[in-house]
């Protein structure tokens, strides 16, 4: 079988393999809209990350998927709790407050406490994440039984103020 026909197979079979991946536009991205960004983000890769990222993508690119509502890869990094990509996208100019799109609007400081990734919250804070005063404000957090390791959250921002002062 010739060269290029081996080539037209082998990346037919990796797509039917992979029933995540479809491609829309120039930027590869899979049905929840993430791009190779979203996903070395999501995996911990800092290597790979690194390299896409001296390619040229998008630090801030938000995913358009219909369940993505619009999360950067620094939310889908504080989701898994990888520190060192966190670190590596916030140097490349990532929004530490970038907000999904919904009703309150969910930041990479919500995703790291919701799933209760206390490395990846201190670091957040330590950075300047934005975290209103009062807890309950649902114009800036989501309902407390949506994220409840936002309280530990809390805990960690009063104790930074204490170490401050």
């Amino acid at each position: 079988m010739p060269q290029e026909q081996l080539d037209t197979v082998s990346v037919l079979l990796r797509r039917s393999l992979s029933k995540r991946r479809s491609f829309r536009s120039r930027v590869d991205r899979d049905d929840r809209g993430w791009t190779l960004l979203h996903i070395g983000a999501r995996k911990g890769d800092l290597k790979e990350v690194k390299r896409l990222l001296d390619k040229g993508m998008d630090v801030n690119a938000p995913a358009w998927g219909p369940k993505s509502k619009g999360v950067s890869p620094l939310h889908l990094a504080a989701k898994g709790g990888h520190v060192e990509v966190m670190d590596e996208l916030l140097e490349r100019g990532a929004d530490i407050d970038a907000r999904t799109w919904g009703a309150c609007g969910w930041t990479p400081l919500h995703n790291a406490a919701k799933e209760r990734k206390r490395e990846a919250v201190k670091f957040l804070l330590e950075n300047g994440a934005f975290l209103p005063d009062d807890m309950n404000d649902m114009r800036f957090n989501p309902p407390l039984h949506y994220c409840p390791g936002l309280e530990w959250a809390y805990d960690e921002l009063k104790r930074q103020q204490r170490e401050n002062l």
